[in-house]
């Protein structure tokens, strides 16, 4: 019954914040008026309010309201009342933090396993996966713990970069941290690149957008594919 929407990022270069998705996401929440935002990955230290304002101006181009789960009192009930959710990006350590601070990690995935769509952007893709060890966000505060909801069974690594031949930078590359994961983990790892994402439905993943994935296994060579059955 799960319906989930999984993007590498809420925007492209040049575009208008979710511009590129408005059409996927006009499909994809056709059945419902209201989607309820989880704000807590805060970009830039936005604030919980600011960021819900900027949300709710995008989804107005597809007549949906947007309230913000932060306004709710308790956020287990925001979430036993929603109709749809969307996790917006920023820092997954603070997402995740708050997310288990707030008792809502479970409630959360029990409501998306129901059926209830979720879609997320980069730090709220991450967090559809097993666990957030795959991020590229730095540490800026420290979760009970690093599971996450736990929706499909890989991880994803969104902004996905591929190594420049001509950089002179000789720092890790993203395939390089990812094999690091893998000398201890044998969760499969998604590299998402800019401009696609994942549609889930009943367990079926099917990747979308610009771009295949890079795709990484433990033992094995990385390799391209748009094939998500793991």
């Amino acid at each position: 019954m799960k319906k989930l929407l999984l993007a590498s990022t809420s925007t492209l270069h040049g575009e208008a914040y979710l511009a590129y998705l408005l059409e996927t996401l006009e499909v994809f929440f056709k059945d419902v008026k209201t989607i309820t935002f989880i704000p807590y990955a805060r970009p830039g230290g936005i604030s919980h309010d600011a960021y819900t304002a900027l949300v709710a101006k995008a989804f107005a181009k597809i007549s949906k309201e947007v309230i913000g789960l932060h306004t709710f009192e308790d956020a287990r009930t925001g979430i036993q009342n929603a109709e749809a959710f969307f996790t917006g990006g920023g820092n997954t350590f603070l997402l995740v933090k708050q997310l288990h601070e707030l008792a809502a990690m479970i409630p959360l995935k029990d409501k998306v396993t129901k059926g209830t769509p979720y879609f997320g952007t980069s730090a709220g893709s991450n967090i559809a996966g097993i666990n957030m060890q795959t991020t590229n966000d730095m540490p800026i505060v420290y979760p009970p713990s690093f599971n996450t909801l736990g929706l499909v069974n890989f991880n994803i690594n969104a902004h996905y970069l591929d190594p420049d031949p001509k950089s002179k930078h000789n720092g890790e590359t993203r395939e390089t941290r990812i094999k690091e994961f893998h000398c201890f983990n044998t969760t499969p790892v998604v590299g998402l690149r800019e401009g696609s994402f994942i549609h889930i439905e009943n367990d079926i993943s099917t990747l979308k957008g610009a771009f295949e994935a890079r795709i990484f296994e433990q033992n094995k060579v990385p390799y391209e594919g748009i094939n998500l059955q793991f």
